[in-house]
């Protein structure tokens, strides 16, 4: 007789670390996500315990494997910087992750998402924020004692937790940080690092031309005065010679004023 099955306990339920979907369907939405998770870990690279992930599963619900969401970008403060497969709330101090955002790509669907407000109201998030590169609209919301309500409106928005703000510039979506530098890509980044390679190459350069044509004015001066020095002892020989013949002169008895 085949004995029962016995149902696993929590301690054996697994929680895998992929869901099986990708995690962009195209390179906009790629680029954003991309951007925005780097954007807010460069912002909080000194403070260890904020947390930033990109397309990582979290669960929220302990014995409940079915019940997980991969923001594309969730924030979490009060945990600690560290590789993680999953974030499984209950091993976080319960904490979850106060902002999540969404990238829109053609693949959503309607009831996909309203499926994900849905979560992310239920399971504690504080901002929300969904993008949709393909249009410019950039759509948020803040939580309440009634759940989530929508911000009115995103113009020059400040996130109340990341202090970031947002704004649509010729229908993209651009993000600066409190002291007012944009969010870039890596390519913007790099192409900053190399301009500013560049420019201290220059003035490295000026600088040393600057001192060439110092050390030549100093050479140059140098010169003059050696010159002026000769001229100075070519005249002081020239009338010593004059004074020697003049003497000359009287010795012989002979006026040299009269020669």
């Amino acid at each position: 007789m085949t004995a029962p099955v016995q149902p696993l306990t929590k301690q054996e339920i697994i929680y895998p670390d992929s869901d099986g979907q990708l995690m962009a369907d195209n390179t906009k939405q790629f680029d954003y996500i991309v951007k925005i998770k780097l954007g807010i870990d460069a912002l909080f690279k000194d403070n260890q315990n904020v947390f930033v992930a990109g397309d990582l599963l979290w669960y929220p619900v302990e014995g409940d494997n079915k019940i997980r969401q991969a923001p594309d970008v969730m924030i979490v403060f009060g945990r600690p910087k560290s590789d993680r497969g999953s974030y499984k709330q209950w091993v976080e101090d319960n904490l979850p992750p106060q902002v999540v955002f969404e990238i829109l790509s053609p693949g959503n669907r309607k009831a996909e998402m309203l499926r994900k407000f849905r979560f992310y109201e239920r399971y504690g998030v504080e901002e929300y924020y969904i993008y949709d590169p393909d249009d410019g609209d950039l759509t948020g919301w803040l939580v309440s004692d009634e759940g989530f309500n929508e911000i009115e409106s995103m113009a020059s928005w400040v996130s109340p937790r990341l202090g970031i703000r947002f704004e649509i510039e010729s229908d993209k979506l651009e993000i600066y940080r409190p002291d007012g530098q944009k969010f870039l890509s890596y390519v913007e980044l790099e192409t900053q690092r190399e301009l500013a390679q560049a420019r201290a190459e220059t003035e490295r350069q000026e600088k040393e031309l600057a001192q060439a044509r110092a050390e030549t004015e100093r050479q140059e001066k140098e010169l003059a005065q050696a010159r002026a020095e000769t001229e100075r002892q070519e005249k002081e020989l020239a009338q010593a010679r004059a004074e020697q013949l003049a003497e000359r002169l009287r010795s012989m008895g002979i006026n040299p004023d009269e020669v």
